[in-house]
């Protein structure tokens, strides 16, 4: 099954949304869009790094991209707005990379590929890494799902629980890294904010509790990547920009459902209303 890439590109595609769904719930609910787009420009840079110096992609993205939150999260609230800062971090991150490029001589590079994603060139080794990233962040999450909840809620109640809101953020970081690292293969720099967080969004109207959020959330990932891929085979379109095409167009499905349905229960109400005072 393995030999057939477009069992590869499934099973890839299928991955990166299991573990994009918990963290992009958290980006959410932080309201952290920027910090994760800041993080994934930043990986840019760790292919560069890992071109030059000759060292397998994954290690490199993942330490400039950890790197890179752990800075920003350093330096918030010292002088800085953090929009301001994460524009400046993140776009400062994504040209050095770009230009670093540039400079690498001998070594033959697809940039197009790393900027939007080359899922169906995904080999069985990379099937392996997205898998081994996608298990570690869903095992670190699970772990510490308490702990990150109550912190993202009311950092006073996760304090009087036991919680370190500030190791909450990092274990948060760790896996935002990650989730980076092994999705740039897939989606690519510029399209992975975009994977982590429109399924959540979209899952979010429609969800009664954080846990339903997050399982709604990788039914709707899996549902864009897999019927992205099928469409990208079909009409010869680039496959991780189909597959946010995908997803934005269930959001946008999502919303209007869920707009009718809000109008039809005020106007459901609005009648019992009117029953109740004759």
């Amino acid at each position: 099954m393995l030999d057939d890439f477009l069992w590869r590109a499934a099973l890839a595609g299928v991955g990166v949304a299991l573990s994009a769904a918990p963290l992009g719930c958290f980006i959410v609910w932080r309201r952290m869009a920027y910090f994760g787009d800041a993080t994934a420009h930043a990986s840019m840079l760790g292919v560069a790094l890992s071109l030059a110096f000759s060292l397998p992609i994954f290690p490199g993205v993942l330490c400039v991209a950890l790197l890179m939150a752990i800075t920003v999260s350093s330096f918030s609230g010292r002088g800085y707005a953090m929009d301001t800062l994460l524009g400046v971090m993140a776009h400062s991150a994504l040209a050095i990379g770009l230009v670093a490029v540039s400079f690498l001589s001998g070594v033959r590079l697809d940039l197009m590929a790393y900027l939007f994603g080359d899922i169906l060139a995904v080999s069985k080794t990379d099937l392996l890494v997205i898998w081994g990233g996608a298990l570690v962040v869903i095992a670190l999450i699970s772990m510490r799902w308490s702990g990150m909840l109550l912190s993202t809620l009311n950092k006073e109640l996760a304090l009087a629980s036991g919680f370190s809101p500030r190791r909450e953020q990092m274990i948060l970081t760790i896996a935002l890294a990650v989730v980076v690292a092994v999705a740039i293969k897939v989606v690519g720099v510029l399209l992975i904010v975009a994977m982590l967080i429109i399924p959540a969004a979209t899952a979010r109207p429609f969800s009664r509790t954080p846990e339903m959020m997050v399982l709604l959330a990788a039914v709707l990932g899996s549902t864009s990547s897999l019927v992205g891929l099928r469409t990208s085979y079909v009409f010869d379109t680039p496959t991780g920009p189909t597959m946010v095409c995908i997803a934005a167009l269930l959001f946008v499905i999502a919303s209007v459902l869920w707009k009718v349905m809000d109008k039809v229960q005020r106007e459901k109400g609005s009648v019992m209303e009117s029953e109740y005072e004759k």
